[in-house]
């Protein structure tokens, strides 16, 4: 391999030739070999060329960058926004705790392209950018990195995480209206309950879903607030006047979304509670979609000695050992995602609360987890309404036999002979293995006429 050498205040450092980055990215890559595959979230790379485009913009309409360099600098950010520079960016999430060596990652590239660009070439000693004083003008990585973070979620979130859960939310919603009238046992405590429908069970998803959403679009609110011009301990040092607000619309102008300058710097470099409660909302979240793929999962068992009150579609085998074997492979999978997500808002809640006097050191750990978490809830719930939920279809004669048997029924009688009578019945039908019409008749607690005209599950689920 070929090097060129790069220099920062340390000294000089043997980069590889071909390479964009420079010396305190060579020096992060070589002191923080941690992990298999821990890059720095690609989200987070171009949140960065965000960041670093709306700074140019800012500081050249606030008269303290040429017009060249501002150039140069939005057309680096483009070419890293449309995916050309992604091999320049090899740092790892375990780093030092600010980011600041992501944020100087992304500075040095920026001033590498654009010499280059500009017709210079990578190696030589003078270059038309400088990193620091340049890209980096107006900013600290304190300020950067949580900007970029917040930027990042906020896009992913909308773009992914709300879609997909709403697009599960959506079908889950149009089988419960399909099969609202098809009356089925219920079940507490993993026993046999009274009925409801079909459809009324699948509608507690779809609000399960509702409410997911809701907590996630209500956490955004702070996301939207970035900590650009905050510098390095919330202060502004070395910003100009007016420039948190201005980058901050620039930002905006940029994604199209509503980014606001938060209007406390202090906080967003000192904790990172918006993020903390963005990961919440994943989890909250994540333990609905639990509830749901694991119920899917139990009614949907079987084909003949489980529950199987639904149908959900056979997408391949399911054994290596077992021929005819299919699992409900969509449920697990989400299943394991909530997990996961859950397990990252363990990491989140940690690193929040290790924000330290002006600065949180765990922004890498907590931007990573939050974007795992949102990308995976999207893309679980995306796959499992495809090639799950979109299937699911009642069998008839599975419901119909479980509610036939089903004991609770006898509480149909509790306002027509009292709940111990009705218990007499349940228990001699359960005792002697016969149906609750046969033991009330038996005990003379009820006609059999009125057995039939009272005890009807339809009239027991409240759709009429």
């Amino acid at each position: 391999m070929e090097y060129r050498f790069e220099h920062d205040s340390l000294g000089d450092v043997k980069v590889p030739a071909e390479k964009y980055w420079g010396a305190q990215t060579e020096r992060s890559r070589s002191n923080f070999k941690i992990g298999p595959e821990a890059s720095m979230p690609v989200e987070i790379i171009k949140a960065f060329a965000i960041v670093k485009k709306a700074a140019a913009l800012a500081n050249y309409d606030l008269g303290i960058l040429s017009n060249e360099k501002k150039i140069l600098i939005a057309s680096v950010c483009e070419e890293i926004l449309n995916d050309k520079l992604t091999d320049h960016f090899p740092l790892v999430i375990w780093q030092t705790g600010s980011g600041t060596q992501t944020n100087m990652n992304v500075n040095e590239v920026i001033a590498n392209r654009a010499h280059v660009l500009a017709g210079g070439s990578l190696g030589d000693s003078k270059k038309i950018l400088h990193p620091n004083d340049d890209v980096n003008k107006s900013q600290s990585s304190n300020d950067t990195f949580p900007t970029a973070m917040h930027i990042a979620a906020y896009k992913l979130v909308t773009e992914l995480t709300i879609p997909g859960i709403q697009n599960l939310r959506n079908t889950l919603d149009k089988k419960s209206k399909d099969y609202m009238n098809v009356v089925k046992i219920g079940r507490t405590h993993f026993m046999d309950a009274v009925p409801l429908t079909l459809g009324q069970e699948l509608s507690g998803y779809v609000k399960q879903l509702d409410n997911a959403v809701r907590a996630i679009q209500s956490s955004l609110i702070m996301v939207r607030e970035l900590a650009l011009g905050g510098s390095a301990v919330g202060t502004g040092l070395n910003t100009p006047q007016g420039y948190p607000e201005l980058v901050a619309a620039k930002i905006a102008e940029i994604t199209n979304l509503p980014f606001t300058s938060a209007p406390n710097k202090f906080e967003p470099l000192a904790s990172h509670d918006a993020m903390v409660e963005l990961s919440g909302a994943l989890k909250r979240a994540a333990v609905s979609l639990m509830k749901i793929g694991n119920d899917i999962r139990m009614l949907s068992s079987g084909p003949r000695c489980g529950i199987g009150e639904i149908l959900i579609p056979e997408n391949e085998p399911g054994s290596s050992i077992m021929p005819g074997k299919v699992n409900p492979t969509q449920p697990e999978a989400l299943t394991m995602v909530c997990a996961q997500v859950m397990g990252n808002d363990v990491a989140v809640t940690v690193g929040g609360a290790n924000g330290h006097f002006e600065l949180n050191v765990f922004s890498p750990l907590i931007a990573a987890n939050v974007l795992q978490s949102a990308q995976l809830l999207g893309d679980a719930c995306n796959s499992f309404n495809l090639n799950c939920a979109t299937g699911i279809e009642p069998n008839y004669k599975e419901i119909k036999k479980h509610l036939d048997n089903s004991l609770m029924l006898v509480t149909a009688l509790n306002t027509r002979i009292g709940y111990e009578n009705a218990s007499k019945i349940a228990r001699k039908a359960h005792l002697e293995n016969k149906t609750l019409r046969e033991a009330a008749v038996e005990l003379k607690l009820v006609s059999p006429e009125d057995f039939d005209a009272w005890v009807n599950p339809l009239d027991m689920v409240n759709i009429r």
